[in-house]
């Protein structure tokens, strides 16, 4: 009985969303790091991504690794919109808060590290914002990528801020986050098999950096 239980409270994830802002000005930029972890899912589990109108987003359907259906989308409504793609997609397939897992950008953590958590608030981050005021409900897994801060940033300048989120990883940095992208696949398949608490275990103990192979 208990082990029926424990089983229906397991979150395993039916939609995954990357954060980021369509145009070609944003390519790459730290910002778009939730865009750029779709973009690894869909190739690593051969599902393709296309424009969808209804949906507001890219959007593509396949079966992840591990055999379950998935469900990934990147909105194009620009980041502070996020919230009526995904609640699109919720809608559209009935879809439960706690099956979408929200993948997006973290100044506060460093580089090499993720955070996977099953709820939890927006911590000033605009696409998080909108995604929690359309599912209305905090209570939704979501993984952060550690971006860092920007360099010599002790005084929390807004204007440093923007440009170092909006800005592009240098050579080094894009050596470690292709490491770190594989390690988000991991992560995520993790989560698919034995649910997000089980995955948190992983994800958020390990710092990936380029001594790596």
């Amino acid at each position: 009985m208990t082990e029926a239980v424990t089983q229906s409270a397991l979150v395993i994830p039916q939609l995954i969303v990357g954060l980021g802002n369509p145009e070609s000005k944003y390519d790459q930029t730290r910002h778009n790091i939730g865009f750029a972890a779709v973009e690894s899912l869909s190739r690593s589990w051969r599902v393709p991504l296309a424009e969808n109108r209804k949906f507001q987003g890219e959007y593509g359907e396949g079966m992840a690794a591990g055999g379950g259906k998935i469900r990934l989308l990147k909105p194009l409504t620009y980041m502070n919109r996020s919230g009526q793609a995904i609640q699109a997609v919720t809608s559209w397939y009935k879809l439960p808060p706690e099956s979408v897992l929200v993948i997006y950008d973290d100044m506060d953590l460093p580089l090499g590290k993720t955070r996977l958590r099953l709820s939890g608030s927006a911590g000033g981050h605009n696409g998080m914002k909108s995604a929690i005021a359309h599912l209305s409900t905090q209570n939704f897994p979501r993984l952060r990528i550690g971006i860092g801060k920007p360099k010599g940033a002790a005084n929390n300048d807004d204007s440093d801020a923007v440009s170092h989120v909006l800005g592009r990883f240098s050579a080094a940095e894009n050596q470690q986050m292709s490491l770190v992208l594989q390690f988000v696949v991991e992560c995520i398949e993790l989560s698919l098999k034995q649910g997000v608490e089980k995955a948190m275990n992983v994800c958020n103990s390990r710092t990936i950096n380029n001594s790596e192979s």
